[in-house]
């Protein structure tokens, strides 16, 4: 004789769901509270006449050495000429440089700090998903930060939008999200 199934009563369900739901909610609280906007604080902003591609320009005979204007001490450098960032440990020696695909925005030349980052995956203003978003500045209306597609590709050609995301090879992004934590200095060069 077969024994019936034992069915969890409905108290336990509706408590096993209100406890996964209420932890849900926590966890989203806490990644909350490092805000949703980007702090930019240019202190030495200038117009910027050059528009962005994007796509990289040719790196064959690209410089690798940190541009002389960039600052001391620990920072990150992102020159809009080269389309390169460095990564500068606290005895101003580079970690790492590699290239990057800029958005239609560029940042103003000048100081910023990260203000907010942002790890899970999401959807960038191109439609491609993104994940390891560093703000570190705004310029009308726009949000610019450093990120890398989940996939790795490369940004598709924007098609008269306007985007802020300065993209990154995957391992790259992941060397810069390690390395900008909160309140690190960017230092935008041309």
């Amino acid at each position: 004789m077969p024994v019936p199934a034992r069915r969890l009563p409905s108290w336990a369900w509706v408590t096993g769901l209100t406890t996964g739901a209420i932890a849900v909610v926590a966890v989203l609280a806490v990644q909350a509270t490092d805000g949703t906007r980007p702090v930019a604080t240019a202190t030495t902003p200038t117009p910027s006449s050059a528009t962005a591609t994007a796509t990289p320009k040719p790196t064959a005979t690209a410089p690798t050495a940190v541009p002389d204007d960039s600052g001391t001490g620990r920072r990150i450098v992102y020159s809009l000429s080269g389309n390169r960032v460095w990564l500068i440990d606290a005895s101003d020696s580079p970690r790492r440089t590699f290239t990057v695909w800029p958005g239609t925005v560029d940042p103003d030349p000048g100081t910023y700090t990260v203000g907010t980052r942002s790890e899970p995956v999401t959807t960038g203003s191109d439609g491609v998903r993104i994940e390891h978003i560093v703000y570190f500045a705004a310029k009308s209306g726009v949000n610019i930060a450093f990120s890398h597609a989940v996939d790795g590709a490369s940004p598709p050609p924007a098609s008269g939008a306007q985007t802020g995301g300065i993209r990154t090879k995957r391992a790259d992004g992941e060397a810069l999200w390690a390395f900008a934590t909160t309140g690190t200095t960017v230092t935008v060069v041309k």
